[in-house]
């Protein structure tokens, strides 16, 4: 696809970029530097087969050119005979590079981009399809890719997957005689909260804030009630708004939800002083430090089992390029970057839990604590799934608006889902 034809797809979609890149669950990137922790000189010469300099940009400012990140992409480029070049940017930064890029006729070769952009960044023509570039999709776990496919095409390869589930403080669960092993559905959920306030502790954080945050926190109550998000307004979506709204009225949990991030919520529940935080993967080296005993489980359902919890992490994909001859090293340089043994230590190193059962096995072998979190993944779905695609932003806006409306009383659950329902069929239509 030519340069012009690009330009004038992405300024078409450049908003719901803006709204679906916001960082709600990625790995622990700092704020953005653009540093280039790189190889070899700048510039993209050559052309792929043949050697040159291979751009790669990534979400992972927090890795220097010291680190184990990049230097696996200088063993990659290596393999591939190729030299890297590498860009790390902050998730929102990345989102408006990769835009402008693509506009001006130079993108990377390889783009490494949080999930939820990943079809927006297709609808707009920026990146390749896997039956272009022949990546190989196999032995992927086909929830998680879902994630980066629109229209019946996949566009990349997951590097591994974060979600969410609760952590629980086992001391304040014991003092307040809650078995764990009875939380096994809503109902049994909120009687625990019950007894752990009764006994003058306190009970669930989570991040409700305005944003894309909010919403993929809300999420897994939303699809756990059974809700479909083209119809935010059916008694099962109200039923989970009514969830979250009981808890605040009962004090079961704090109002300061409205304006947690996930990073102020977990700070919450590291005081000691919560039974259950509803926080991500990334959030594990902290619970090591936290100074007390915790566990995990899945977020359960409704009326038990393990609700769907959106996917974090992020997809490789391999952008649009006027010289297709460039394809053939980029897709070397990603079969390289995805591969078991380099997947296995990339996702240990981000928190994630692998793309494929054959590595999460090998991460359960080396640490069965992730046990809990490989359940919830393959429980996960892409909130791009269900071919919403680039609808997926302009319904989570009204719904995170919409819980937003509730918890603070401003309109009850029932209004702040039709009122959201009907702003995103009309965002949709």
């Amino acid at each position: 696809m030519k340069a012009q034809s690009i330009t004038r797809r992405v300024a078409a979609v450049g908003l719901a970029l803006a709204v679906t890149g916001t960082a709600a669950a990625c790995s622990a990137s700092k704020s953005s530097t653009g540093a280039d922790s790189s190889t070899g000189a700048a510039g993209s010469g050559g052309s792929g087969a043949g050697g040159g300099t291979f751009t790669v940009w990534d979400p992972y400012p927090q890795f220097d050119s010291g680190s184990a990140w990049s230097q696996l992409l200088t063993k990659c480029g290596s393999q591939a005979g190729v030299t890297v070049k590498r860009t790390g940017f902050d998730t929102t930064d990345l989102t408006t590079k990769v835009l402008l890029a693509a506009q001006q006729g130079n993108s990377p070769d390889v783009l490494i981009v949080d999930n939820p952009v990943v079809s927006t960044l297709a609808d707009a023509g920026v990146v390749t399809d896997t039956g272009t570039t022949h990546l190989d999709t196999t032995g992927i776990a086909p929830n998680l890719l879902a994630a980066g496919q629109l229209a019946g095409k996949t566009y990349g390869v997951p590097i591994g997957a974060n979600t969410l589930a609760l952590y629980y403080n086992k001391s304040v669960l014991a003092a307040a005689g809650v078995d764990i092993a009875s939380v096994k559905d809503w109902s049994s959920l909120t009687a625990a909260l019950a007894k752990v306030t009764a006994a003058g502790k306190k009970g669930i954080t989570f991040s409700a804030i305005g944003t894309e945050e909010g919403s993929f926190q809300f999420l897994p109550w939303f699809w756990g009630s059974g809700a479909d998000l083209k119809k935010l307004d059916s008694s099962q979506g109200v039923a989970a708004l009514s969830l979250w709204t009981d808890w605040l009225k009962k004090g079961y949990a704090p109002n300061s939800v409205i304006n947690n991030t996930q990073t102020t919520s977990w700070q919450e529940f590291a005081t000691g002083q919560y039974a259950f935080s509803e926080n991500g993967t990334w959030q594990l080296a902290n619970a090591k430090k936290a100074g007390f005993d915790y566990g995990i489980i899945p977020i359960p359902a409704m009326n038990g089992g393990t609700a769907a919890a959106p996917t974090g992490g992020e997809f490789v994909t391999i952008p649009v390029q006027d010289k297709t001859g460039r394809y053939a090293a980029s897709q070397k340089l990603v079969a390289c970057l995805t591969s078991a043994d380099n997947a296995l230590a990339t996702d240990t190193t981000l928190s994630y839990v692998a793309a494929t059962p054959a590595v999460q096995a090998k991460q359960v072998a080396a640490d069965p604590g992730l046990a809990p979190w490989v359940a919830a993944v393959a429980a996960a779905k892409g909130r791009t799934s269900d071919d919403l695609g680039t609808k997926y932003p302009k319904i989570s806006q009204p719904m995170w608006t919409a819980v937003q409306a509730a918890l603070s009383g401003s309109a009850s659950p029932q209004s702040a889902m039709t009122t959201a329902q009907n702003a995103a069929a009309a965002a949709t239509k």
